[in-house]
């Protein structure tokens, strides 16, 4: 039986004409209950304590949302951030890199993700690719913990190939680790991989491509978890 991901949107409103309420606190909690979220999971995505959201809605502690939080819940929910409390004026003038065009904008490593041999990692953000909010809702992934680098080599072949766009998901770093295609760092070399936890507590390393060599055994400690690949994009 599959379980519903306590933050992935099934569907999306036209929120901004929806809530007509002065109350941030109203119009946070309308925006959670209408998506089916929970108080605690969008805690969790904002990397507060799971009370934080509840405490504010029904205590009123914080008085207000921290500037930085306030931005991410209206990106994540597609609203304007007066919504949520940010001063009218303000926010008339602010320019945000998801309203222009009506794209998140997610930052694009300079580097690539070795599905080969290696490559070193500069870590350097190039430029961005636009992607529609509606679609990385459904993700149910702050959007601020994702970015984009591009596969180098075709160890990982037929699942991705040379050249293919990954998203990355940086939170996965810091949650019990799943099995799945991760990018990883090893001996200061960026790599794409296929990761499982085996029954001794130590990892196998595989690539999907037979021609090339797997790791098993390997000890967490020796292994740097960049993030979990949710998705990949390629040209035909």
């Amino acid at each position: 039986m599959s379980r519903k991901n306590p933050i992935a949107n099934s569907g999306q409103r036209e929120y901004d004409a929806a809530i007509v309420t002065d109350d941030p606190r109203a119009n946070l909690e309308e925006l959670i209950r209408e998506n089916g979220h929970d108080f605690a999971a969008i805690s969790k995505m904002l990397g507060k304590n799971a009370a934080y959201i509840q405490q504010y809605i029904r205590r009123g502690s914080p008085r207000k949302l921290d500037e930085e939080d306030r931005r991410r819940l209206a990106e994540f929910y597609g609203v304007e951030e007066h919504l949520l409390g940010a001063p009218a004026v303000r926010e008339s003038r602010r320019s945000s890199p998801a309203r222009s065009d009506g794209l998140l904008r997610i930052k694009q490593l300079q580097v690539g993700a070795s599905a080969g041999p290696g490559s070193l990692a500069d870590d350097e953000y190039a430029e961005s690719m636009g992607f529609g909010p509606k679609w990385l809702r459904r993700l149910g992934i702050d959007p601020a913990n994702l970015s984009l680098i591009a596969v180098d080599g075709d160890s990982m072949d037929p699942t991705l190939g040379d050249g293919d766009d990954i998203m990355v998901d940086h939170s996965a770093a810091s949650r019990p680790l799943r099995d799945g295609i991760y990018v990883l760092r090893m001996d200061d070399v960026l790599l794409v991989k296929r990761v499982a936890m085996g029954p001794s507590g130590k990892l196998s390393i595989r690539s999907d491509n037979p021609q090339y060599p797997d790791w098993d055994d390997v000890s967490v400690e020796s292994v740097n978890i960049i993030g979990k690949v949710v998705w990949t994009g390629r040209r035909l």
